[in-house]
């Protein structure tokens, strides 16, 4: 970044018209933006890491699918109780602080995995590990609130969401090498690790609103903020620690319609992070040299996606001004497509044509995460860390469901009626984005 950046004080921000035709934007919000994005990455190659170890543990502890996919559950269930407090504490206490305690706790708690010696150690590391991670992303969501404008948001989410799927593609390949030469533990302990790095790193480095920052000029904040008729720069709307309105975010129908949809995209995520390498190697019989490659290539499509479709409901939104137009258009469809693409995927013989086709599925899936993460900074303004929090807990109880439902029909060898589940759960996603969410009106302002 130029060191010859001004930084912009909040006594200065929006008191005067100031002449920026000549000064050129700094690049700011994008640095924080690749920063937040690393953090992404890390939290799923901490949340995957134990799909590739999972036939190891099971041996050494002698446990069935079943109970493996209560241990993959334990992570859902203690995320989704954490989501709620963790972003009022985001909101309340600002995203430095609380983002910065998050990720030292989740990074010592996924060190704790590899000291599980049974099911019960290894469910409570993984419930501990679900717990500490829970608010990293409305936190973050609650970061970047107040750094980008409104029409960026779709990107920005689905830049993030883009990281977290590449994490979750790259994790077998370096998993394995690390499991093969060290044991499966050594893939806990050194992933975990990587998280205290970042921790200090953004400790160091994020400020709660751009106008701290030296590294943005007034030039990228009227970009951030837009300007007032007089060419003030408009000020952040963010008070230092507002009063969450619980009544209201719980009152609102809206609310609970993006958060319902959320969690049946959640549900059709989860799948690619716990039970599709078993998937591959016991159903459609990959071998331990391609399961890796093979298993990577619906995760890196479905990353193209993520940006694909922030980039697309942003653009609408840029040309359209329809905030509800722009962010249905993209998910309604998407996650209709995903649903009717995972049916031939489930019924195929052909096991190359089923990953195709699961590639496919998870592209339209993950089209979703742009306008499903925008949304909730749409309607939660400087709530947003709460109002994500409220969206992902409802996704974690719909991903918790996940292994559960796969593990007890693999348990019975059957291995295609999950995938039919699955598929009626994007139908009604698909429902709800189509009729029922609407962008546009606000979760925690008065209704009129």
């Amino acid at each position: 970044m130029d060191s010859n950046t001004t930084a912009v004080s909040d006594r200065s921000a929006g008191l005067a018209a100031v002449d920026l035709s000549s000064q050129t934007p700094t690049k700011g919000r994008w640095w924080l933006l690749f920063l937040i994005s690393i953090m992404y990455l890390i939290c799923y190659m901490d949340r995957a890491n134990i799909s590739v170890a999972q036939g190891e543990i099971a041996r050494e502890f002698g446990l069935s699918k079943t109970q493996m996919g209560l241990v993959f559950s334990a992570f859902a269930w203690a995320y989704a109780i954490g989501q709620i407090p963790a972003g009022w504490l985001g909101d309340k206490f600002g995203p430095k602080i609380i983002l910065t305690s998050i990720m030292l706790w989740w990074a010592v708690t996924a060190m704790g995995t590899g000291l599980a010696f049974g099911l019960t150690s290894l469910f409570a590391a993984r419930f501990l590990l679900g717990l500490g991670e829970a608010g990293a992303f409305p936190v973050a969501s609650r970061g970047m609130q107040p750094w980008f404008a409104q029409k960026e948001r779709g990107r920005i989410q689905g830049i993030t969401h883009f990281f977290s799927r590449f994490a979750v593609a790259v994790t077998p390949f370096v998993a394995t090498v690390i499991m093969n030469r060290f044991g499966w533990r050594a893939i806990f302990w050194t992933f975990g690790s990587i998280g205290i790095v970042w921790a200090f790193a953004f400790f160091t480095i994020y400020k709660n609103k751009p106008e701290d920052s030296k590294h943005v000029n007034q030039a990228e904040l009227a970009l951030i903020r837009g300007r007032n008729e007089d060419g003030t720069i408009k000020p952040a709307n963010l008070a230092a620690r507002p009063a969450i309105p619980w009544g209201r975010i719980f009152s609102s129908p809206n609310m609970w319609f993006i958060a319902i949809a959320y969690g049946c995209f959640f549900y059709g995520t989860y799948f690619f992070l716990t039970w599709y390498p078993t998937y591959l190697r016991e159903y459609r019989h990959f071998g331990k040299d391609q399961l890796a490659t093979v298993a990577a290539i619906p995760l890196l499509i479905g990353m193209v996606g993520d940006v694909v479709g922030g980039t697309i409901t942003d653009f609408l939104y840029h040309r359209t001004g329809r905030l509800k137009f722009s962010r249905r258009i993209v998910a309604a469809p998407a996650m209709l497509l995903s649903g009717l693409f995972i049916i031939p995927a489930a019924t195929t013989t052909d096991p190359w044509t089923s990953v195709w086709f699961l590639a496919a599925s998870f592209f339209c899936l993950e089209m979703v995460i742009g306008p499903a993460w925008a949304v909730p900074m749409d309607v939660g303004g400087q709530y947003s860390g709460t109002v994500t929090g409220v969206m992902n807990m409802t996704g974690a109880l719909g991903s918790s469901l996940t292994p559960l439902v796969f593990g007890s029909f693999i348990q019975r060898g059957e291995w295609v009626q999950p995938f039919f589940v699955t598929a009626g759960v994007m139908v009604v996603g698909t429902l709800i984005w189509t009729f029922l969410i609407n962008p546009e009106r606000s979760v925690v302002e008065p209704r009129s």
